[in-house]
């Protein structure tokens, strides 16, 4: 598993926070509390901490390059997170045919992202759109690489049609001319879909070159799942509550999880709807289509707020590098 996440089991070597005074043998273990805000089996924070930069710092080279190589080419990608039967592929499909119903001529594709199997490609297909499985392994995320390699096998930008026997090369109907301008970059001419592996923890650090991360919870979930994952919820500019239509059957509050989304993520917006029955999806095709035609949500600045936010944080991991150095 990826221990830049923080997903290796820690054992005794781990860092523990100081265990408050007259702790008892039945207190929390907080494993989160160091300066990495992980811990890994066999590395000390300070080593944690530098691995983070590392790796992330290389990610987001990757991923920078996605988001320009999208904006280029008028590609619009959302990122879709939930933890494991949320519901994503269900409304990926729902929404594949209400696009193509009421927007014809969009063009659209899938990265499906799982640790094995091509079943939900095989879905989405079926569906209506082109779709390219990236199979992580034991990998709990998708990142920035995987993305490339799998988008150079779409034609988003170009007049083209699926050629070759093989079914993962797929090329997309596409305007191919007449991009248009904002600001030196091309507007949003095509939607880029990626779902990613079911994991509320680790796809949150990791950008992909995305326009937008949306996380998906279903009813059938806490409520309290924005506390329990706040990085996720923290990271996201829009929440879908899906499979409303379980809520008779259900103890959800609705207003709580908004409530608690909103402690982690002022920001962030908020969508009901049911995949199944259709409530909610004019909601959610207006949000993509919205955001579709409103260039100032693609160009540079989003990316340079992207680049500044990973500096600033790798400036602070540094700074407590410094700080252990010190003190060893």
């Amino acid at each position: 598993m990826c221990e830049v996440c923080g997903c290796s089991s820690p054992d005794d070597h781990g860092a523990l926070a100081a265990e408050p005074p007259g702790a008892t043998a039945l207190a929390d273990l907080h494993y989160g509390h160091g300066p990495a805000g992980v811990t890994v089996s066999g590395l000390s924070q300070a080593r944690t901490i530098t691995l983070q930069a590392d790796v992330l710092g290389a990610n987001q080279q990757l991923a920078d390059r996605n988001r320009a190589h999208f904006l280029a080419h008028g590609v619009r990608a959302i990122n879709l997170l939930s933890s494991p039967g949320s519901g994503k592929t269900t409304l990926l499909c729902a929404t594949v045919a209400a696009l193509r119903a009421r927007a014809p001529g969009l063009p659209l594709a899938v990265i499906e992202g799982d640790q094995q199997t091509r079943l939900d490609a095989d879905r989405i297909r079926a569906a209506g759109a082109p779709a390219i499985q990236v199979n992580t392994g034991r990998g709990c995320h998708l990142d920035a690489q995987m993305v490339a390699d799998a988008f150079a096998r779409l034609d988003l930008h170009a007049h083209g049609h699926h050629h070759g026997p093989d079914p993962d090369h797929v090329h997309v109907q596409g305007h191919g001319h007449g991009h248009h301008h904002h600001g030196g970059l091309h507007a949003a001419q095509a939607l880029l879909f990626i779902e990613n592996v079911g994991n509320l923890v680790c796809p949150a650090l990791w950008d992909l070159g995305e326009a937008a991360k949306v996380v998906i919870l279903s009813v059938t979930e806490g409520a309290d799942k924005p506390l329990k994952y706040p990085d996720m919820f923290a990271a996201a500019r829009l929440m879908v509550i899906n499979k409303v239509d379980l809520l008779p059957y259900v103890d959800f509050d609705v207003g709580r999880c908004i409530e608690l989304a909103r402690r982690v993520n002022p920001a962030i917006e908020v969508l009901q709807l049911s995949a199944t029955r259709g409530d909610g999806l004019q909601d959610w095709t207006d949000w993509l289509l919205r955001d579709q035609g409103e260039p100032a949500l693609l160009p540079a600045v989003a990316v340079q707020d992207d680049a500044a936010t990973l500096r600033a944080r790798i400036a602070v991991l540094e700074a407590q590098v410094t700080a252990l150095q010190e003190r060893a």
